[in-house]
């Protein structure tokens, strides 16, 4: 784990794809392909586990949604080892995510019958998960001198980074806003004094990390492959419920 002095550093049970992921990179480095082509790649995989889904096909869907995990850490290694940061190719990631974490729950709602207000339930779970691992993450990196790449507050468009233009980066901007401004507020208004925290602990950052949108793919991948996807919307649902757990820990314990 880069992103943090080596004191600081966890078991980040979301970020299991981060050693096949360094090694694309690597074998990428020398080529033409940049890190928005591979978060790219990752959008196709994400598609390829929704028509195997939709046609039964869950264990090619499991792999399919291990390997979208891979290639979301990948764009960014790459990213690193080429140094080419890239404000576009941060909201763009974060984009696709969101995009495609709505479109597996619609899958699954076609699949199952499922009530669309199960489904709506899932997915405002699935990404407050992540938001509030997100939230309290950044805040621990930039509290430690660790990566300062990401932002706690999205609150204006940053200024372009050299090779991309303030207009590509705008449009990003506003479009990752939309989509994410409610999530971000919601966390923040739980939670708003997280940053004057002293430092994490490790063992609450690793429990925390099953909130990572790695380990959330990890589990969907795992009931498919057992044939329960019956069960993937009913259990975010419920999981979310640990939301206000961390909460609780971060506020009165730590």
């Amino acid at each position: 784990m880069s992103k943090l002095p080596p004191h600081y550093q966890f078991v980040d049970l979301s970020d299991y794809g981060r050693k096949p992921a360094r090694q694309i990179a690597l074998a990428l480095q020398g080529t033409s392909v940049t890190p928005v082509q591979v978060t790219s790649w990752f959008i196709l995989s994400g598609v390829l586990a929704i028509i195997c889904m939709l046609m039964q096909y869950n264990i090619a869907a499991a792999v399919f949604l291990i390997l979208k995990s891979v290639l979301d850490a990948a764009d960014g290694e790459l990213s690193r080892v080429k140094n080419q940061p890239s404000y576009v190719g941060r909201y763009y990631d974060s984009i696709a995510d969101i995009i495609l974490n709505f479109l597996f729950l619609i899958t699954l709602w076609h699949i199952t019958g499922d009530s669309l207000w199960h489904v709506a339930l899932a997915f405002i779970g699935i990404q407050l998960q992540g938001t509030l691992y997100n939230y309290y993450y950044v805040i621990l990196r930039n509290s430690v001198e660790g990566d300062t790449t990401s932002r706690v507050f999205e609150d204006h468009a940053p200024v372009a980074m050299k090779g991309e233009s303030q207009r590509s980066v705008n449009l990003f901007y506003r479009i990752y806003n939309i989509l994410y401004i409610v999530f971000d507020k919601t966390i923040y208004f739980l939670d708003k004094n997280a940053m004057h925290s002293k430092p994490f602990p490790r063992w609450f950052m690793a429990l925390l990390s099953t909130f990572g949108l790695g380990f959330q793919l990890l589990l969907m991948a795992a009931f498919l492959a057992v044939g329960l996807d019956h069960y993937i919307i009913p259990f975010f649902i419920a999981y979310s419920g640990l939301i206000m757990v961390f909460v609780a820990i971060r506020r009165w314990m730590l």
